[in-house]
C-alpha cells in the first residue's frame, strides 16, 4: 500500500470517527438543529465570499461552534460545511481533506474552551489565525497525497511557499472576522446552549467530573486530534514501485553509454531528448548527476560534449532548465555562458523568434537562472493571446494545448491572462477520456495532456477537477502508463499502434514532470550519497528557483521541410503525433542539434510540422466569459487586474477584509438595535 492511499484512509478514519463521536454523544434535538443552522451559515458565508480568495468566515464559524457546543458538534459543523458547499464549488479528492480540516477546526475550538473558559476577543482571534495556518498546511499536504511524488519536507515546503499569499489572506480574514464578531457570536451560542440544558424535575444531578485530564481531553476532541497526528506520523514512506518511481527506473534503464538518451531505447543520443529526460528525472526526485551509464557517464557529461550543437533559443532555454534542475551553473558550462547567449537572441519587442512558446520557455529558463527583466517578454505574451484564451504556434494562429500550457507556466498565477488560459483548457481543449490533443481535431495524447496539467498547476488549478467523459487529465496519463513504467504517446484503442507507441523515451521524459505533479522549472533534487554508476561528473553551483515552464524552438522550417509536410498531409497520419523519426525535431532531439529546423509549434517535445501529417488545427475559439474556471481550492479565481503582479491578489484580500468587516459590523449593529428595541437592553 502506497503512502498516498494510507493518507486517504487516515483522513477517512478521521471523518468517520468525528461523525461517530457526534452520534454517540446523543445530541438533543436542539443541538441537532443548531448544528444544522451553523453549518448552513458556514456554507452561506463561503459562497458569499467566493469572490475573495481564501477570505471566508467558515473557519471562524466552525471554531465558535466548537467553543460553545463542544468538540463533536463543532466537528459536525465543519465537516458538513465542507461537504455541502462543494456542491457549489465542485467535489473532488480535496473534499475529504477539507471536511477533516474544518472538522478539526471545530475540535480546536473545543480545546480552547477547555483551557480558557471565557475567551476574550484576542484569544479567539489568535485561535482563528492559528487554525488558518493549520488548515492551509493540511490542504497543501493533501496535494502531495493526491498527486503523488516524493514525500519529503522539501516538497512540502515548496507547496507552502507557493501558497503564502493565500495563507496570509486566510489568516488575516480569520483574525479580522474574529475581532469584529467573535465575542458576540460566542455569547449568543453559549446562551442558546444554556437555555436547553435543563432536567425534568427532582434535584439536579451533580455534574460529572472528568476522569483526569486525559478523559476530559478525549471528550473535547482528543480522539480526532490523535488521528490527525497519525496522519503525519503513520504515513509510510513512498513506495519505490509508485508510478513516478517506476517511470524513472525505466528511463535510467535505457540510458546510452555516452550518458545521453535518444527518442527510443535504440536511438542515438540527442541533446533535446537528454534534456527532457533530465527534467523528468529531476521531477521524480533524482539528480541527473547521480544517473550514470555503464561507462560511468552522466547526462550532464553528454551535454558538455555536445555544447557546440546547442544554439537556438529553444535549445538554450531547455538546456538551462535541465542544468539548473541538476544544480549545475549554466553561466559557466563547457566554456559557454548559456544565459547570456539566450538573452542575446531576444528581439526588441521582447519575443524570441516571434513565437509564443519559445518566448515563454525563455522566460521560464531565465527566471530559473535568477535573471530579472523579463517583463517585456511577458507583456508581449499577453498581447498575442488569442481571443479564446489560448496561444497558438505563432501570433494569431489557432490555439494549441501545448502552447497554452507552456505560456501559462511563464505567467503570474493571479493574472487575467493565466485565468483565460485556464478557461481555454477547461472548456475548449479537453476531450472525452480526460486527455488533451495538440489542437483542433488532433489526436489526444499524453504529451499535450502533460503540458495542460503543468499549465493548470502553475496557475494554482487542480488538474483532477478537469474532467471530461468521466475521467480527469491525471487519470488519462495513468491509463497510458505501460507495465514497464514508460508512457505511451496515445491510447492504442484510439489511434494506430505505431503512433501510440513511438518514441517512448522522449514521451516518458516529458510526461514524467506532470505525472509527478510538478511544472517548470523543477527544483534541483539533493544528490544521492553514492552515484549509482560509481563515477561523478564535475558540476557548478546553481539550482532552480520556484518559477515556471515552456517548450523549445528552432529556426524556421526549410523549403524541403515544407514540401515534406504537404506530402505527409496526404497520407493521413495522426495530427499532433510525434514523428517516428524524431532525429531533427526540436522536442525529439534524436540528433545532436536537437532543435534545428523545428517549427514554432514544436513546444516541449512536440513534433516538428513536417512530421505531423495534419493540417493546421481549427476550432471555435469563442470568447472568454468574465467568470474564470475554479482554482485548486474549488473556488473561483479572482482577476482584478491585467498585469502579471501580486496587485490583484492584494487588492482582493483587502477588499474581502473590508467587506467582511462591513457585513459583520452591520449584523452586530442590527442585533444591538433589535435587543434595545425589543428588550430595552
Amino acid at each position: 500500500m502506497t503512502w498516498e492511499v494510507a493518507s486517504f484512509l487516515i483522513v477517512g478514519a478521521v471523518i468517520l470517527a468525528g461523525f461517530a463521536w457526534y452520534e454517540r454523544s446523543r445530541p438533543p434535538a436542539q443541538v441537532v438543529a443548531l448544528v444544522a443552522a451553523l453549518a448552513a451559515l458556514a456554507i452561506a458565508g463561503r459562497i458569499a465570499f467566493a469572490a475573495f480568495p481564501n477570505v471566508k468566515p467558515t473557519t471562524d464559524i466552525v471554531i465558535f461552534a466548537g467553543f460553545a457546543l463542544g468538540g463533536a458538534p463543532g466537528f459536525a459543523v465543519g465537516a458538513l460545511a465542507a461537504l455541502v458547499s462543494n456542491f457549489w464549488f465542485g467535489q473532488g479528492p480535496w473534499t475529504p481533506w477539507q471536511m477533516a480540516g474544518w472538522g478539526l477546526c471545530g475540535v480546536l475550538g473545543a480545546l480552547l474552551a477547555l483551557g480558557v473558559r471565557n475567551a476574550g476577543r484576542l484569544a479567539l482571534a489568535a485561535t482563528c489565525g492559528f487554525a488558518g495556518i493549520l488548515y492551509g498546511a493540511l490542504l497543501n499536504f493533501s496535494l502531495m497525497a493526491t498527486y503523488g511524488g516524493d514525500l519529503s519536507l522539501r516538497h512540502f515546503l515548496v507547496l507552502e511557499a507557493r501558497a503564502i499569499p493565500f495563507e496570509i489572506a486566510h489568516v488575516l480574514g480569520n483574525v479580522a472576522l474574529a475581532l469584529v464578531a467573535g465575542p458576540a457570536m460566542v455569547r449568543m451560542l453559549v446562551r442558546f446552549r444554556e437555555r436547553f440544558e435543563w432536567q425534568r424535575g427532582g434535584r439536579a444531578a451533580p455534574p460529572a467530573r472528568p476522569s483526569g485530564r486525559l478523559g476530559g481531553a478525549l471528550r473535547s476532541g482528543g480522539v480526532a486530534a490523535l488521528l490527525l497526528v497519525a496522519l503525519v506520523a503513520l504515513s509510510p514512506t513512498p513506495a519505490h514501485a509508485s508510478s513516478v518511481s517506476h517511470a524513472a527506473d525505466w528511463l535510467e534503464s535505457v540510458q546510452n553509454g555516452d550518458g545521453g538518451f535518444g527518442p527510443s531505447a535504440s536511438d542515438e543520443s540527442g541533446t533535446a531528448t537528454t534534456c527532457w529526460v533530465m527534467l523528468g528525472l529531476e521531477a521524480a526526485g533524482r539528480n541527473p548527476l547521480d544517473v550514470t551509464s555503464a561507462k560511468g557517464r552522466t547526462p550532464v557529461d553528454f551535454l558538455r560534449r555536445e555544447i557546440g550543437s546547442i544554439g537556438s533559443p529553444g535549445d538554450l532555454a531547455r538546456t538551462i532548465l535541465a542544468l539548473e534542475g541538476a544544480g549545475v551553473d549554466p553561466r559557466g558550462f563547457a566554456d559557454h555562458n548559456l544565459v547570456s547567449e539566450l538573452l542575446a537572441s531576444r528581439r526588441d519587442n521582447g519575443s524570441y523568434h516571434g513565437w509564443p512558446n519559445s518566448t515563454a520557455f525563455a522566460v521560464i529558463a531565465l527566471r530559473a537562472a535568477g535573471v530579472d527583466g523579463v517583463q517585456k517578454s511577458l507583456d508581449w505574451l499577453r498581447k498575442v493571446q488569442n481571443e479564446g484564451g489560448g496561444w497558438g504556434d505563432t501570433p494569431g494562429s489557432p490555439s494549441t494545448t501545448d502552447g497554452t500550457g507552456a505560456v501559462m507556466q511563464a505567467l503570474s498565477p493571479d493574472s487575467k491572462a493565466a485565468g483565460h488560459g485556464l478557461f481555454y483548457l477547461r472548456h475548449q481543449a479537453q476531450r472525452k477520456g480526460g486527455g488533451f490533443p495538440l489542437g483542433g481535431n488532433g489526436t489526444v495524447n499524453t504529451m499535450s495532456t502533460a503540458w495542460a496539467i503543468q499549465g493548470i498547476l502553475a496557475v494554482g488549478g487542480d488538474p483532477g477537477s478537469f474532467r471530461r467523459g468521466g475521467a480527469s487529465a491525471p487519470e488519462y496519463l495513468a491509463h497510458n502508463q505501460r507495465a514497464d513504467g514508460s508512457y505511451r504517446y496515445a491510447n492504442p484503442d484510439q489511434t494506430a499502434s505505431e503512433v501510440a507507441n513511438q518514441t517512448p523515451v522522449w514521451v516518458t521524459g516529458q510526461v514524467l514532470v506532470a505525472a509527478a505533479g510538478k511544472f517548470y522549472p523543477v527544483a534541483a533534487p539533493p544528490r544521492a550519497p553514492e552515484p549509482k554508476g560509481g563515477a561523478k561528473s564535475s558540476s557548478g553551483s546553481g539550482g532552480a528557483s520556484p518559477s515556471l515552464t515552456v517548450p523549445p524552438s528552432g529556426s524556421p522550417p526549410s523549403e524541403s521541410d515544407l514540401k515534406r509536410f504537404f506530402e505527409n498531409s496526404q497520407g493521413g497520419s495522426a495530427a499532433g503525433a510525434p514523428p517516428a523519426d524524431a532525429g531533427a525535431g526540436a522536442g525529439g532531439g534524436g540528433g545532436g542539434g536537437g532543435g534545428k529546423g523545428a517549427a514554432p509549434g514544436a513546444t516541449g517535445g512536440l513534433p516538428e510540422i513536417p512530421a505531423t501529417g495534419g493540417s493546421v488545427p481549427e476550432g471555435d475559439l469563442g470568447s472568454v466569459p468574465n467568470t474564470l474556471s475554479a482554482q485548486a481550492s474549488g473556488e473561483p479565481a479572482s482577476e482584478t487586474t491585467g498585469g502579471d503582479s501580486g496587485s490583484s491578489t492584494a487588492g482582493a484580500i483587502l477588499l474581502g477584509l473590508l467587506a467582511g468587516c462591513v457585513l459583520f459590523g452591520a449584523g452586530l449593529a442590527g442585533r444591538r438595535g433589535w435587543m434595545r428595541w425589543r428588550y430595552g437592553l
